[in-house]
């Protein structure tokens, strides 16, 4: 059995489609990469973390194949010997690029690349639509006569992680926040191409403690642009704590774990559709997205952003969209992709199946580091102050909001937000299993941070996500108990840093500090109790 890959994005589908041959030791797997992609950077080293087995292309060439799978019609794939199966590529046929193949056809459907001097060179091409069969028939009859319609393994692969969504979400440290997801397809009418800005600039109007912002690329744009410089064109928003999936897999966790999505002519969209996720449209025209497609509909139907400020606007307009229709036009079949694929390839094969139940393994947790480590280390304040009730709204420190005060968290904020923040925050780290140790007390560390940075107002260490040390310059030293709330047979809670800049601007406003006193913080979409007491020696001698 041969893998044929041209591109990272075509290896990650056809990754999807291995669990048709588990548990058949007759079947042996071998990948070789298609020459002649300008994005097959990635897709070598993507082969090499699947643990796949590689034959170099000559190889591949030079030997028969009982059966060749490949996710591309593109590229010399049909010089392989051996019968080909074209697989799905992504949802549906979309776009279409000017400068390849036949004007205005997408590539999965136009005869340039699907027959070889009038003939079909694929055995077999897999379709997830009855609409896409019969938009094949009326574009190349004699690929059509070879095709069949067998559903989409990713959305099935999708649609058997729903199951999984608070465990994404709880990886993602999501909260009871919103989950928003930008996807950006590749090329030159992308998202990120023409508003290459949006994230950081989202990330700089949206309340962090009110909504989680993440921004999933095309394969091509990883390959293209590079981890190294992706992550330096990314940088503020990254700091702003915007999610950058990665390609393989992290992509379809987030819109199972997402709340609503912000899209270009991508079809990543549909997947999300397909699960009844809100959509809204970012794409501001061009060549490329086909009319009457499924995109196309989705896109006619969903309220589009206009810009940053708009985006709640838009989302409440999102909400009232039924956009699962849209994707039915995409996606045949949901739940039967694997099953009916193993009858197809092993009736090619001339093999009987094995009989156990072939079934897609579900999505697993987000696991890169910036969704284990990306939230942002200092923020741009709003606080307001009513008696002992106290809402908080935290931005980047960046951002054009006017501010009550800057809060950032020691010392991974860097200089230069430490020293200009009126509120410094430490969260307690495990002790080092080593044989010399030295650490601070959260009552020496408050005191040293207040002694260090004359521009610090309020010094605080939190030692649990229920409990903080607070050392305020003039007020003196409190013990804070953070209640989370309990609802539904749920326990919800808020970043405890929320809370700290809470406090310190009731300290700040107060005529009287009397403790012990109970403050109602509003964070976000929730509202929670933190109860002031003189310090607790336990809590000042908490090592940090």
């Amino acid at each position: 059995m041969l893998f044929a890959v041209r591109s990272a994005g075509a290896l990650h589908r056809l990754l999807d489609v291995l669990p048709v041959f588990e548990g058949d030791e007759r079947i042996v797997s071998r990948f070789t990469l298609v020459p002649g992609s300008d994005f097959d950077v990635d897709a070598l080293s993507a082969l090499d973390r699947s643990g796949a087995r590689f034959i170099s292309w000559n190889t591949a060439r030079s030997q028969a194949h009982d059966l060749i799978l490949t996710a591309s019609p593109k590229g010399a794939i049909r010089v392989l010997p051996g019968p080909q199966v074209l697989l799905p590529h992504g949802a549906g046929f979309n776009k279409a690029i000017p400068q390849e193949g036949s004007p205005h056809l997408p590539s999965g459907l136009d005869p340039h690349y699907l027959l070889v001097d009038g003939t079909p060179w694929a055995t077999l091409h897999a379709l997830a639509h009855g609409d896409q069969l019969d938009r094949l028939a009326e574009l190349c009859p004699p690929a059509a006569a070879r095709a069949t319609v067998v559903g989409d393994p990713t959305l099935d692969r999708v649609l058997v992680s729903l199951a999984h969504r608070d465990e994404y979400r709880a990886a993602l440290g999501t909260g009871e926040r919103r989950l928003v997801v930008l996807t950006s397809t590749w090329g030159s009418e992308s998202l990120l191409a023409r508003r290459p800005e949006l994230p950081a600039e989202l990330a700089g109007v949206l309340p962090h403690d009110a909504y989680q912002l993440a921004l999933v690329l095309h394969p091509n744009e990883h390959s293209r642009i590079g981890a190294y410089d992706l992550s330096r064109h990314l940088a503020p928003a990254l700091r702003a704590g915007v999610i950058l999936a990665r390609p393989h897999e992290e992509w379809a966790t987030l819109l199972v774990a997402c709340d609503a999505v912000v899209t270009d002519h991508g079809s990543t969209a549909l997947y999300a559709a397909a699960l009844g996720r809100p959509v809204v449209g970012a794409y501001d025209g061009g060549s490329e997205l086909i009319p009457g497609s499924p995109m196309a509909t989705l896109l006619e139907q969903a309220p589009r952003l206009a810009g940053p400020a708009g985006l709640a606007e838009a989302l409440r307009a999102a909400v009232a969209q039924d956009v699962r229709k849209c994707a039915d036009a995409a996606f045949d079949l949901p739940g039967e992709s694997l099953s009916r694929l193993r009858d197809e390839l092993y009736r090619l094969l001339e093999l009987p199946p094995r009989t156990a139940p072939v079934q897609p393994p579900p999505l697993p947790c987000p696991s890169t580091p910036t969704a284990a480590t990306g939230r942002p280390r200092a923020h741009a304040v709003r606080a307001r102050v009513s008696a002992t009730r106290i809402g908080i709204e935290r931005f980047p420190v960046a951002s054009s909001v006017a501010a009550h005060h800057v809060a950032a968290e020691y010392p991974d904020a860097g200089p230069r937000e430490t020293q200009s923040a009126a509120v410094l925050w430490r969260r307690s780290r495990p002790v080092p299993r080593t044989p010399h140790t030295s650490t601070w007390t959260a009552g020496g560390w408050t005191a040293k941070i207040l002694d260090e940075a004359p521009g610090c107002r309020t010094a605080a260490a939190i030692l649990t996500p229920e409990r903080c040390l607070v050392r305020h310059r003039s007020a003196g030293l409190f013990s804070v108990g953070i209640e989370p709330r309990r609802t539904g047979g749920r326990v919800l809670r808020v970043d405890p840093a929320a809370v700290i800049s809470a406090v310190h601007a009731w300290l700040a406003t107060a005529s009287e500090r009397t403790v012990p006193v109970t403050l109602v913080c509003d964070v976000g979409p929730l509202s929670v109790r933190a109860v002031l007491t003189p310090a607790d020696r336990s809590d000042l001698d908490y090592e940090l």
